[in-house]
């Protein structure tokens, strides 16, 4: 099994400068709930030295944060060091030449494999995204059981779960098999190439006229004509936890920190209003979201830090109830860590269009939405019914179905984690 303590390969200058765990840990000398509100304490106090410029009293909170932080603590220790390297990284971001030079053995592309593989774990180990999927192929196949032709196009999930599921639903619907295109929008190849592979052998089983068309571009480059978007197509279009990156915006704070308070994170931003007129120029019958349910999308780091505590503390907690009742051995708990690690170090280190995390709460899709003339409309009920039968199978550990207008949520406890809205025109 691999360590817990090397499982920041992006992150390892910071995690050397600034996290070094020392081998006499005061924190034995804490209760873990007295632990916890330290950690938390000296979290937000970091934060707000890093806001005002003032490094050396953030270094000196990040010192004191090592030494109750651990990699192999409980979850907020865990935590603590995964906002603590999101902060150590905004700061050395202030000198980019010192960043680029402690950065320069790291791969300037994300690894796509292992990114990839661990999304793959993280929807097969957490409800979140059984039910999600649940959701999603109910309320498509009943939308569309009467198309002939149906054209759906992924925007940037590339899960043969949850198409494979899809197909086979649609398969056995009231007219039989219909004629289906599945366009997948992503920048890794073989995601898109494998993806390709497992859908037309299960298109095949299923004796489905079945056609996919790859399309090896970001959100950001995507245009209509590579759509291939015929006539007489029922339209649909899937995003699960991709369409925030269209929220990036050209907003980089100084170098000193300063934001701009007032800024209102609804207003109008160019790049997300185009691409919605441009799926409702489509005219397609059904738009299905999937988004983080929190606000991470603020100009104040204070505001954004606080808010990511909260969200990030319920899903660690989360991680950490299904790693106690084995479900999953430590090294995924580890993987599942690196992938809302990656999500926090983005959200709380980098500003302007490198900042890509930018999830927003369903009430603030609802108003993009609406600007751009979609109707909210109402999930299957039968998919919600499912959706919460699966959540009962997974037994008493804190996972909840809400329903909340417009659209339903994915809660840890009384958190909500995901929303899932579906709109139409």
């Amino acid at each position: 099994m691999k360590p817990m303590s090397s499982s920041f390969p992006s992150m390892k200058p910071d995690v050397t400068l600034s996290l070094t765990i020392p081998s006499s840990n005061p924190s034995h000398s804490f209760k873990p709930e007295e632990r916890s509100v330290k950690l938390i304490q000296l979290l937000l106090t970091c934060a707000n030295h890093v806001t005002s410029g003032n490094i050396h009293r953030a270094d000196t909170c990040l010192r004191r944060i090592s030494q109750l932080a651990s990699v192999t603590g409980d979850s907020m220790q865990r935590l603590a060091v995964r906002f603590a390297v999101a902060l150590a990284n905004r700061i050395i971001r202030r000198w980019p030449g010192v960043y680029k030079a402690l950065n320069h053995s790291e791969p300037i592309s994300p690894n796509l494999g292992w990114a990839r593989e661990a999304h793959s774990m993280f929807s097969k180990s957490f409800p979140y995204m059984t039910c999600s999927y649940v959701v999603l192929t109910q309320t498509l196949s009943k939308a569309m059981s009467w198309d002939r032709v149906i054209h759906i196009i992924d925007m940037g999930s590339g899960d043969p779960q949850l198409w494979a599921q899809l197909l086979t639903k649609l398969c056995h619907g009231p007219m039989g098999p219909p004629e289906v295109k599945i366009t997948c929008v992503s920048i890794n190849k073989k995601l898109l190439d494998d993806l390709g592979i497992i859908l037309m052998k299960e298109a095949k089983s299923l004796d489905m006229i079945f056609q996919y068309n790859p399309l090896n571009v970001t959100l950001m480059d995507l245009t209509k004509d590579m759509l291939d978007i015929r006539p007489g197509e029922a339209l649909a279009f899937v995003s699960i936890l991709n369409l925030h990156v269209l929220l990036a915006d050209d907003d980089h704070v100084d170098m000193h920190f300063k934001v701009n308070g007032d800024k209102d994170p609804t207003n109008e931003n160019k790049k997300i209003s185009e691409f919605l007129s441009m799926l409702r120029s489509m005219s397609p019958k059904l738009v299905l979201l999937i988004e983080q349910e929190s606000d991470h999308n603020l100009t104040s780091l204070v505001d954004g830090f606080v808010e990511g505590l909260h969200y990030y503390s319920a899903v660690f907690d989360s991680i950490d109830t299904i790693f106690n009742i084995g479900e999953i051995s430590g090294e995924d708990r580890v993987r599942l860590e690196d992938v809302v690690g990656k999500e926090i170090l983005n959200i709380v280190a980098c500003e302007g269009l490198e900042r890509v995390e930018r999830h927003e709460r369903i009430a603030r899709w609802a108003v993009r939405l609406s600007r751009a003339r979609f109707k909210p409309v109402n999930l299957w009920l039968g998919a919600m019914e499912e959706a919460q039968q699966v959540i009962e199978g997974c037994g008493p550990v804190g996972y909840k179905v809400v329903t909340h207008r417009p659209g339903l949520m994915i809660c840890w406890h009384d958190r909500p984690i995901y929303s899932i809205s579906a709109w139409i025109i």
